[in-house]
């Protein structure tokens, strides 16, 4: 997996025409975007076949929550749209996270990521829904159960990949959004880390938003990003 592929780009903008001028002018080294529920519901499905017909790997992170039927339609559309991974949350139960698997199968570019505990949470507010477990405690029980229903992967802040790459399959995918650059401003991220942090504890893949789409120069930020992750990935 080369240095570029483990970068992706979180398109989180309120416009078509925003998320096109920066992938304008991060040009061909970028070459993996997240499309969210913002770009998504502003943009419409229209702007994931555009990435993906201009070759470009797309996470789309629709954060899945439903019944195993309607989950599995909502990835068999994703698949036809062409994004290479797709997010559902683990929360659901293992039929909701086996049946994404068994839609995504018919498309072999696409991989079911399961979504942990988002990275604002803490302890405090899985206390306020009800779950008695740490954050830590959590995210290895939904680990687990991911991976026990064929999942490619899962999503989780960088503070737990460590634990997740000690009980998950060797080649499982671990996405970390809540990557922040050295001296960037807190944000709602309660869970964050650098992305080499990310990679050193053993990340296959950083979500990196605003730190480049709000730079005035998003190339020369992301070639920085990428320079610092070849050096961690060297040194692991």
């Amino acid at each position: 997996m080369s240095t570029d592929s483990r970068i992706i780009v979180s398109l989180d903008f309120p416009a078509a025409a925003l998320a096109a001028d920066l992938v304008k002018q991060l040009g061909a080294a970028t070459t993996h975007y997240k499309v969210g529920l913002q770009l998504l519901t502003a943009a419409g499905p229209s702007v994931v076949r555009e990435l993906a017909e201009a070759g470009k790997s797309v996470f789309l992170d629709l954060k899945l929550l439903e019944i195993p039927s309607s989950v599995a339609g909502a990835v068999t559309a994703a698949g036809h749209l062409g994004a290479s991974m797709v997010t559902v949350h683990a929360s659901g139960g293992s039929a909701v996270l086996r049946s994404a698997v068994e839609a995504a199968s018919q498309f072999p570019q696409l991989k079911v990521l399961a979504l942990t505990v988002i990275t604002s949470m803490s302890d405090q507010d899985l206390e306020e829904v009800g779950v008695a477990s740490t954050v830590p405690e959590q995210v290895a029980r939904l680990g687990r159960l991911a991976a026990a229903a064929g999942c490619h992967g899962v999503v989780s802040s960088p503070l737990e990949v460590r634990l997740l790459r000690e009980i998950l399959p060797p080649d499982a995918l671990i996405v970390t959004p809540g990557t922040q650059l050295p001296g960037d401003e807190k944000n709602d991220h309660a869970r964050a880390a650098t992305p080499s942090q990310a990679i050193g504890a053993g990340a296959t893949h950083v979500v990196i938003g605003r730190p480049i789409s709000r730079a005035p120069d998003p190339a020369a930020v992301f070639a920085a990003v990428r320079a610092e992750l070849a050096c961690a990935i060297q040194q692991h």
